[in-house]
């Protein structure tokens, strides 16, 4: 059996009550037996997807709850936590029986009510955002929930496979790297464990069967490292605990599957955990074991000086035996194993005020920290970004920078120094001017490392720039610089916004006038919770709406309100009679007024050879005549007929949308010479992102708007200036 059986796991209540008793905590026993009494009269007979009474959902929830040392009223909410939802029991009846922390936690868990949105990723991603309003108000309200979704992944067999990978990619994207930021390690592996199981059960079947494989080999192999370690350290250090670790199957996965690599090749799938009294003992054992065993060049972390932002402390080395066998040990006190393990809800006791260790405002400080971030995600405005953001902020790839003071800052791998400029302060952001690293100034786009020793400069009467939201990393940078937008320059903000909003309706073939164009968004509005015309022009300018996301739910609305989509409306004479000019600058043989749009496959401009496809209902779709959607022979075609000639307007005077792949050497600052570049010839830029390469180079696909073929000539004549461009073609 691997290391997470796929039978169900269930817990009783006598389970609950012999866990809470071995913990040694002080809790409301009879408090807690009226909470489980009355969730078991409330769901009576009601029984989960598996058959098993659901009764034993909730109370296997609360056993999780209470393996991490939560409190009295954290236990009855975990126990109670469907109640409200699943039976006919109101929140108030809640309220009045276990009081109102009770309640809340309750109504915070409590599964968000189904929204009615026309796709089902803005769903999910409304659902996530109440969700984290929740948490915002009560942690514990994410320590339950995290419970209630573990408990579901290991029950998660009898749900059907397509239920089973949502749930898998939710927890990877959402709640892991929640469980992560609040260091409750065992929770955070499980999940991912699970999920994994779900997403590529074959890839975990054989990582799973390898570290079977070998089980006997390791354990006989740690009892000996054991055996050496405590020999040593016997006379001299007291206490010393030692066990053997081995390393979660997706942290395997990532590094072998994704990688392509052995699980041979990785120094940690296996390693010794030494737990002593107290931090001397820590870096004695140290000493010790760089005796024992030749430790690897660069592969020694001390987390204990410098805590990871979830509270985590450890020393880390990785080191070779006689044999040349490569493992690791982590050196830590029994209380930086219990954060490791169970990271906030470790220290429950000092968010509750017992206490007067240090350790609860570390506890305190972190609690406010995760906070904010959920807050911070709070203020993006497209529900969508949600879960990628969650993703970057609050995931386990962290760099540690220094401040010129010596003050240690963990941000997301890839930040840059706008990111840190207002993790320290909003202001320090809004009025950042450029940015010193290790005393030599750098572009601000420079991606920052651990080790860097970063000085922000700052000017009193500087602001912030539009160009930097799509520069920097974190949710919480790019959420304060376009609060700053919103706030400061709403006019402009209105007028940039109506030049994008008219420039897309243009492209898309949507012509309204003002009077249509305020009615027509009265209703789409509303759904953005914009009460004016202007508003949404302003939360456009100042990039609160990705206006290219939504454009796809207003053609759609604009199609059945203005155009008429009888296909048999659009006739097409056996004879070109004469050429009508569409909005769109292109030129339909034989029809008059026929809605244009461009087709994404290959994006035609003028000057391109062009053909024109009759769509069912959505007027024609121009094409480039190679693009590879266009037979060589139209009339050997399954309906020729639906495919009508096409030709550019001589002046068009409109913009088209066109793509460029461009590669080049990696450097500093190239993604900003490229940026300056075209913004010194006035050119829209819809998207820009970048990869690196395995062989030094690295890769810039920027989507801009154009006037034509010439005019794309001229940019990227243009761009072939910038140092270092080795290639840039037309997608």
């Amino acid at each position: 059996m691997g290391k997470y059986s796929n039978v169900a796991h269930y817990q009783d209540f006598n389970e609950l009550l012999g866990i809470l008793s071995r913990s040694g905590n002080s809790y409301d026993m009879k408090k807690i037996q009226n909470a489980y009494a009355f969730a078991e009269k409330s769901h009576g007979d009601q029984r989960r997807v598996s058959g098993i009474p659901y009764i034993l959902h909730p109370t296997s929830v609360a056993c999780i709850v209470a393996e991490m040392g939560l409190d009295t009223d954290s236990i009855c909410g975990s126990l109670l936590h469907d109640v409200v939802e699943d039976t006919p029991v109101m929140l108030g009846e809640i309220r009045k029986m276990f009081g109102k922390d009770v309640a809340k936690l309750i109504d915070g868990v409590t599964k968000i009510s189904k929204i009615p949105y026309s796709t089902r990723e803005e769903q999910q991603a409304e659902n996530i955002r109440k969700m984290l309003i929740a948490m915002s108000e009560d942690i514990r309200v994410i320590i339950i929930k995290l419970a209630d979704r573990l408990h579901n992944m290991r029950t998660m067999d009898c749900m059907p496979e397509q239920k089973r990978r949502d749930k898998s990619v939710e927890n990877m994207q959402v709640y892991a790297p929640i469980a992560h930021r609040l260091g409750i390690k065992t929770l955070k592996e499980e999940l991912e464990d699970r999920s994994l199981q779900y997403l590529d059960p074959i890839g975990y079947k054989e990582i799973e069967d390898a570290l079977l494989l070998n089980e006997e080999e390791r354990e006989k192999f740690i009892e000996s490292i054991k055996e050496q370690i405590l020999e040593k350290t016997k006379a001299t250090i007291p206490n010393v605990y030692i066990s053997g670790r081995v390393k979660s199957i997706n942290s395997i996965y990532r590094k072998t599957i994704m990688r392509n690599q052995s699980i041979n090749d990785i120094f940690d799938v296996f390693a010794v955990r030494v737990i002593v009294d107290n931090v001397s003992d820590c870096y004695n054992v140290l000493g010790v074991v760089h005796d024992i065993f030749k430790p690897i060049p660069n592969r020694f972390k001390d987390y204990i000086s410098m805590p990871k932002q979830n509270m985590y402390q450890s020393l880390h080395t990785t080191v070779l035996d006689k044999k040349a066998i490569p493992f690791e040990v982590q050196i830590r006190t029994w209380e930086m194993h219990y954060t490791a393990e169970y990271g906030i809800a470790a220290h429950w006791k000092y968010k509750l005020g017992i206490g007067t260790d240090k350790g609860g405002d570390k506890v305190t400080e972190n609690i406010e920290r995760v906070k904010n971030m959920i807050l911070d995600q709070l203020q993006t405005e497209d529900a969508t970004d949600i879960a990628r953001n969650i993703r970057n902020d609050l995931g386990e790839t962290e760099v540690y920078v220094f401040t010129p003071k010596g003050d240690v800052l963990s941000l997301a791998r890839g930040s840059t120094p706008i990111d840190l400029a207002y993790l320290i302060h909003t202001q320090v952001g809004h009025r950042m001017v450029g940015a010193k690293i290790n005393g030599k100034i750098v572009p601000i786009d420079y991606t920052l490392k651990s080790g860097d020793i970063c000085e922000i400069i700052t000017q009193k009467e500087e602001h912030p720039n539009r160009a930097w939201i799509d520069i920097c990393k974190t949710a919480s940078a790019k959420s304060k610089i376009r609060q700053w937008f919103k706030h400061e320059k709403r006019d402009e903000n209105i007028v940039e916004g109506k030049q994008i909003v008219d420039r897309e309706f243009k492209r898309h073939g949507i012509n309204l006038s003002d009077d249509e164009m305020s009615d027509f968004f009265r209703n789409i509005s509303m759904k953005k919770q914009y009460n004016t015309l202007d508003d949404f022009y302003a939360a456009v300018g100042y990039g609160g709406i990705q206006l290219w996301k939504i454009m796809p739910r207003i053609k759609e609305e604009y199609q059945k309100l203005y155009v008429t989509t009888d296909v048999e409306a659009i006739k097409v004479p056996p004879a070109p009679v004469k050429r009508k000019k569409a909005a769109s600058g292109v030129i339909i043989e034989g029809n008059d007024d026929v809605l244009v749009k461009f087709s994404n496959c290959c994006n035609p401009l003028p000057g391109d050879e062009i053909i024109g496809y009759i769509t069912r209902g959505y007027g024609v779709s121009i094409h480039q005549r190679g693009c590879t959607n266009v037979p060589k022979d139209i009339s050997k075609c399954e309906e020729p007929e639906r495919w009508v000639s096409a030709h550019w307007e001589i002046e068009t005077g409109e913009a088209f949308r066109s793509t460029l792949q461009i590669i080049a050497i990696d450097r500093t600052g190239f993604l900003a010479d490229v940026t300056i570049q075209l913004s010194n010839m006035h050119i829209f830029i819809h998207t820009l992102n970048s990869r690196e390469l395995k062989n030094g180079r690295a890769v810039v696909t920027v989507s801009i708007d154009v006037a034509g073929r010439d005019h794309l000539r001229g940019v990227i004549s243009r761009l072939s200036e910038i140092n270092g461009i080795e290639e840039i073609k037309r997608l």
